[in-house]
């Protein structure tokens, strides 16, 4: 058996020596093994490090659902500020300009409504159920005056004006599907400008909208109709034509005429129940929606009309003044029932003056007398003329009376100018010469302006009757006989009912006691039936046949009082005895 070297080495060492060394050694790895073993634990702690970076590897797919959901929130976020952008951000309207001008028509039963795109504007707006004195459908635009001072809806601006002419850019037109509206819109990249109309069919109603903003900012600005409106074809039409609006604050009706503007716009600022323009039978004005407070413009234009080639002042009116508005509009008949069915407010448009209280009721018994008896607005004043005359006979009896006692009592005031002859109106006297007079009359209960009374009261329902030709619609294109139009003077080369007035002045006016003896007195009489002929030659001719059938009655009522009626006698006065002198 061979030896181990170190038994070689060591002979004289003994063989159990090595067991401590090898204890220790065993020793010695246990506890390396025990050191290990027991810090192992805390090694791991300091080397944990690296293992953190594997849980969120391994739990990684758990963050993106984490990092998705935030991400759902962001995508509406963004989607919010782009549908904000379009009307702030200019660049995705920059393109926003049609290339060519185009038209656009909406047309219905009532009106015929004509658009075109450059300045988004109304270039006719036609009446379909009225016709003008050549009986052609009403055009309400004065279209000859409109082409200098631009046509209805454009826009009239503050104090900051934009950058671009927006009555001649293109605007890009989106009509409605079913006919009854069409948008605008422009853009060059700073500015944005909007209008919209959307109408109802059977209604004379429409939705106007307006929008203009200069860099992200509003600009104010109104909708203006220019160069007047209405019927061109009527008597001096320019003068028929007024701006009006109602006053809610101070309840009133304001009116003015172009003259009131023509050395500058007039501007007002209030409340309004409405604001337009009108003319004797239509209107045209915006109705605000909501109770904010608007800017009221009353304009003037030198321009020709639509059948007149001379140019004259024609009004106009411009409603707004915020950056974007918005109104109701309403272009229409100045029809009572029209008016109320789309707003009681708007039954203020027709304006029936300062006798309204006789003036209405007059109308509203013309109307019945229309529609369930007479079926004509001629044969209506008639009746209705003959129904006032005599409600005014006991009144009539009256001053017959008295008319006929100042005739009696004419020698006694002939002696009385006499006794006062040659007396000048400055000189004491004359005041004499007027106490001895009404003293007489006092005294034979005479009552010297009895014969006027009538006259005086006639004169309200004159002016009553007068207001219903010019106001209410339903005269218009009235038909009497010859007559074609009540609301207007005859159109013939010697008109008949002028003629007949006079003729009936004059023969009531002899049937008349006089109550003067003065002959110049009498022929200065003599010459008003004249006078009357002459002013009411270019009057209606519904009034004309109103006072026509008064002086008819009249005669018929003066003839019978005559007849009926006994003489006035007066006995003379006794001559004053004169103190004799002193006898024996």
């Amino acid at each position: 058996m061979a030896e181990s070297p170190e038994s070689q080495k060591q002979p004289n060492q003994p063989l159990g020596s090595k067991e401590p060394f090898m204890e220790r050694r065993l020793l010695l790895a246990f506890l390396l093994m025990g050191a290990i073993l027991m810090l192992t634990p805390y090694f791991y702690k300091f080397v944990a490090p690296p293992p953190p970076p594997k849980p969120p590897q391994s739990a990684a797919p758990a963050p993106k659902p984490v990092a998705e959901k935030p991400a759902a929130p962001r995508p509406s976020a963004a989607a919010k500020k782009a549908t904000r952008k379009p009307p702030k951000q200019p660049a995705p309207a920059a393109q926003i300009s049609a290339q060519t001008e185009q038209t656009f028509t909406v047309d219905t039963s009532l009106y015929r409504v004509v658009f075109s795109n450059r300045g988004a504007v109304v270039r006719s707006w036609v009446l379909k159920k009225y016709k003008d004195a050549a009986g052609k459908p009403l055009e309400l635009v004065n279209t000859k005056g409109a082409e200098k001072t631009g046509f209805p809806f454009l826009l009239e601006f503050k104090d900051k004006k934009p950058t671009a002419d927006l009555k001649q850019v293109l605007y890009v037109a989106k009509p409605a599907p079913d006919g009854l509206g069409v948008e605008y819109g422009y853009a060059d990249g700073k500015l944005v400008s909007r209008k919209s109309f959307r109408f109802e069919k059977e209604r004379y109603l429409c939705r106007v909208r307006s929008e203009v903003q200069q860099e992200d900012t509003e600009v104010p600005h109104l909708l203006a109709w220019r160069a007047g409106f209405g019927d061109p074809t009527v008597p001096n039409p320019a003068a028929n034509q007024r701006s009006l609006a109602y006053d809610l604050a101070a309840g009133k009706l304001i009116a003015k005429d172009a003259k009131a503007a023509k050395d500058g716009p007039v501007i007002e600022f209030g409340t309004y129940s409405f604001a337009g323009l009108e003319d004797n039978y239509f209107t045209a004005v915006f109705l605000p929606v909501g109770a904010s407070p608007v800017e009221f413009r009353t304009l003037s234009d030198t321009v020709a009309g639509a059948l007149n080639p001379k140019e004259e002042l024609h009004v106009g009116a411009a409603v707004g003044g915020a950056g974007r508005n918005e109104f109701q509009m309403f272009v229409g008949p100045k029809d009572l029932d029209v008016l109320r069915k789309v707003d009681p407010k708007l039954e203020q448009v027709v304006d029936w003056g300062w006798f309204g209280f006789l003036a209405k009721p007059l109308f509203l018994i013309l109307n019945w007398f229309n529609d369930h008896l007479a079926r004509n607005y001629g044969w209506s004043i008639i009746i209705v003329t003959i129904i006032i005359n005599f409600a005014l006979l006991p009144l009539k009896f009256t001053s017959m009376k008295s008319m006929k006692r100042m005739q009696a009592l004419q020698p006694e005031i002939a002696k009385i100018n006499a006794k006062y002859k040659n007396i000048g109106l400055r000189d004491p006297r004359k005041a004499e010469q007027n106490q001895e007079t009404m003293a007489l009359y006092k005294k034979h209960g005479v009552n010297p302006m009895g014969g006027c009374i009538p006259m005086l009261v006639q004169i309200p329902f004159f002016f009553a009757f007068y207001k219903v030709l010019v106001v209410a619609i339903e005269m218009r294109g009235a038909s009497w006989l010859w007559v074609s139009d009540l609301s207007q003077p005859e159109n013939l080369p010697i008109r008949i009912l002028p003629v007949a007035m006079v003729i009936s002045q004059f023969i009531m006016q002899k049937m008349t006691p006089t109550t003067s003896a003065d002959p110049t007195q009498q022929k200065i009489m003599m010459f008003m039936p004249l006078i009357f002929g002459f002013m009411f030659y270019q009057f209606q001719s519904g009034l004309v046949l109103y006072w026509l059938t008064s002086n008819v009655v009249g005669i018929a009522q003066q003839w019978f009082i005559n007849k009926t009626a006994p003489a006035v006698v007066i006995p003379a006065e006794p001559a004053k005895k004169k103190k004799s002198g002193g006898g024996r």
